[in-house]
């Protein structure tokens, strides 16, 4: 039987990797960042503002963005402080920031591209965020930039061909009703435990903040422009499959450990779990618009991040035809790109219970 692939980002500052190709995901960050402020200056107690303030990514990945998101935190809760305690933050505040991911993350490229005069204090937790990574109320604000997707493994029976729920698609069409369920039940079951080790580790009145993609309500993934080329590099490892480059079996077996959830199931979600409430729920509208529609753009920035994980499955050399081929399907599919529904981008602010 199959085993999930664990999924990471291509590391090192290359011309393949994730750290020059992720400024899409830090758009959001910028676009995001008033919504984020009023939500800190509003739902954060001015009494969890001590002389040490925590912060945490879970899922940082190596690109420059977790120090976006890190810094555009610091920056809100210095303003609080400041507007309301009346002080000066930078004479009584010391920052801590705790950088979480796989232990194959590429944390030499992270902590090498720290931001020269940040004014925190750093520390690398490896481990999946599926479970506690860190000590009872440890931190303060929590951030989760798109991981907030991945799932821990692939539903059982989704990778066996003897199995009613073998799924040929390398991804969660949408399309096949019995497939979506089992992939949300996997879903819900992650969610619930990385909510439950988030609600350990954080502080009473913390707040964690989850900025990513999500479908809206009634929209299949394969409509949206990341299903679509998700459907493109299934096709394509087929059709190495069928030129002799690969095996055939070894395709049918592989799929990717991830759900696009609609709004409305994260709502459920993360109400049913009990341990946050949800102070807001952000529908932004990306500067770039929802992908740069452009077919080299999405094969580059598709292969950041999904290079590594085809790589660990099929080999690096089978990796890149693959995503020659992915460019290829994009630029004759580019008017069904271009008719693409919609999908979410989304901040999410969650207060501990």
């Amino acid at each position: 039987m199959a085993t999930t692939p664990k999924w990471i980002m291509i590391g090192g500052d290359g011309p393949e990797s994730y750290h020059q190709h992720s400024s899409h995901q830090g758009a959001l960050l910028e676009a995001a960042k008033e919504k984020m402020n009023e939500a800190i200056s509003a739902k954060l107690s001015l009494d969890l503002i001590s002389d040490r303030f925590s912060v945490a990514d879970f899922g940082c990945a190596s690109g420059p963005n977790t120090f976006l998101a890190v810094q555009n935190i610091i920056d809100a809760v210095e303003d609080k402080y400041r507007k309301e305690a009346g002080q000066n933050p930078a004479e009584n505040i010391e920052f801590q920031v705790l950088f979480n991911d796989s232990a194959t993350n590429d944390f030499n490229t992270l902590f090498q591209e720290l931001p020269a005069g940040r004014r925190y204090y750093t520390a690398g937790v490896p481990g999946s965020f599926f479970g506690r990574v860190l000590p009872k109320h440890s931190f303060h604000i929590g951030v989760i930039n798109y991981a907030f997707h991945f799932t821990s493994k692939n539903p059982k029976g989704i990778t066996d061909r003897d199995s009613p729920l073998w799924n040929r698609d390398m991804h969660c069409t949408g399309f096949n009703k019995e497939v979506k369920k089992a992939y949300l039940d996997q879903y819900s079951a992650d969610t619930k435990n990385l909510l439950d080790a988030r609600a350990e580790e954080l502080v009473p009145g913390g707040l964690m903040l989850l900025f990513g993609s999500c479908l809206r309500d009634g929209v299949k993934m394969s409509e949206t422009v990341t299903g679509m080329v998700m459907d493109f590099m299934g096709a394509s490892l087929n059709d190495l499959a069928q030129q002799g480059v690969i095996d055939q079996d070894k395709v049918d077996a592989f799929s990717t450990p991830v759900y696009f959830a609609e709004e409305g199931e994260l709502r459920k979600i993360i109400k049913e779990n009990g341990k946050f409430t949800i102070e807001a729920f952000e529908d932004i509208i990306h500067p770039n618009g929802e992908f740069p529609l452009d077919p080299k753009i999405l094969a580059i920035s598709f292969k950041a991040c999904c290079g590594a994980l085809l790589t660990a499955h099929f080999g690096v050399d089978t990796m890149r035809k693959v995503f020659e081929l992915v460019e290829v399907k994009a630029r004759e599919e580019f008017s069904r790109i271009q008719n693409a529904k919609p999908g979410m981008q989304y901040l999410i602010v969650l207060r501990k219970n």
